[in-house]
């Protein structure tokens, strides 16, 4: 599963687009309070995590980006 996929699968699931944000694909605007994302990591891997008052919180981070979008549609359905 690729962003773009994950997408797809959470409106499909009807989660509502101000919980998440995925880096490229949904980015709300204006930026919610809270919500959980996924995003490129600065070693080369990715990250899925929570974004709460301001600071952005690592979860869990991942080798490939299919690793990251399954984990995060995990935590949403």
């Amino acid at each position: 599963m690729d962003r773009r996929a994950l997408h797809a699968a959470l409106v499909e699931a009807r989660i509502p687009g101000g919980y998440y944000r995925i880096e490229g694909v949904h980015e709300p605007v204006p930026t919610p309070p809270d919500f959980l994302f996924v995003r490129r990591g600065g070693d080369g891997g990715w990250e899925t995590g929570a974004y709460e008052r301001g600071t952005y919180e690592v979860i869990a981070r991942h080798p490939d980006e299919a690793t990251a979008c399954a984990h995060l549609l995990s935590l949403l359905v």
